[in-house]
């Protein structure tokens, strides 16, 4: 679904990714780990084209997508959930969700069919300002938004941070359901170890803005975790 071979990415002068490989099966989750500061954000970015520059190659089935624009990239079938959120605040609910059907690829704007079962709170809320929304409210508010692309390959910037530990739990068991249930690819930056472990397919670890380790869950033992991820 996703290939990445030999990704070089630059912020200005500053080289942050160097010669990155990695692959994603359709219907799988690759849990993306590393310590601050490794390049896991730039690795999300990089996919999305929002990086100053990039070299080598990005494909999305047998399509190369790593010189197209962000838009361009959106359209194609990615949709990028990031650290922060990045909700307007002043946009309603529903505003916020319809803001990702521009990437549609038939230019509907309609609220997702998933959304009403996945999010209620959302769909009894439309009419309310996002930046009144409490953090995990406001993370369910950006996938929303994603689902609104009607993607096949979602990115999710460390999804549980910073969110009541009450609603975790609801946004890990959404990301399961959209992989599980309705067969969505995800790329997944978290901290939450347990999580990732559970959750993942696959994994690679960063350091450096390198690939220092990667392979199937059953590979992500207890060394490689100390090895790497221990602070």
């Amino acid at each position: 679904m996703l290939n990445v071979q030999g990704v070089d990415s630059f912020y200005d002068r500053s080289h942050i990714l160097h010669g990155v490989s990695l692959g994603i099966a359709r219907g799988e989750i690759l849990s993306v780990l590393g310590r601050n500061g490794t390049g896991k954000t730039t690795l999300l970015k990089t996919l999305m084209g929002l990086t100053d520059r990039s070299t080598g190659r990005i494909a999305l089935g047998d399509v190369e997508i790593g010189a197209a624009p962000t838009h361009k990239r959106a359209r194609a079938g990615i949709a990028y959930v990031p650290q922060g959120r990045q909700i307007i605040p002043d946009f309603t609910v529903r505003e916020n969700i319809l803001m990702g059907a521009f990437a549609r690829p038939d230019g509907r704007q309609a609220i997702p069919d998933l959304v009403p079962a996945l999010f209620p709170y959302l769909m009894a809320n439309l009419g309310r300002p996002g930046g009144l929304l409490s953090g995990g409210q406001q993370q369910q508010l950006a996938i929303a938004r994603a689902l609104a692309a009607q993607p096949k390959v979602l990115l999710l910037d460390e999804p549980t941070e910073g969110i009541q530990p009450n609603i975790v739990r609801e946004i890990e068991d959404i990301i399961l359901r959209l992989n599980r249930d309705e067969g969505l690819t995800i790329v997944l930056v978290e901290q939450n170890i347990p999580f990732a472990r559970k959750a993942a397919d696959a994994f690679v670890i960063m350091e450096k803005g390198r690939v220092a380790a990667s392979g199937r869950r059953a590979e992500l033992g207890d060394d490689l975790i100390h090895r790497h991820l221990a602070v």
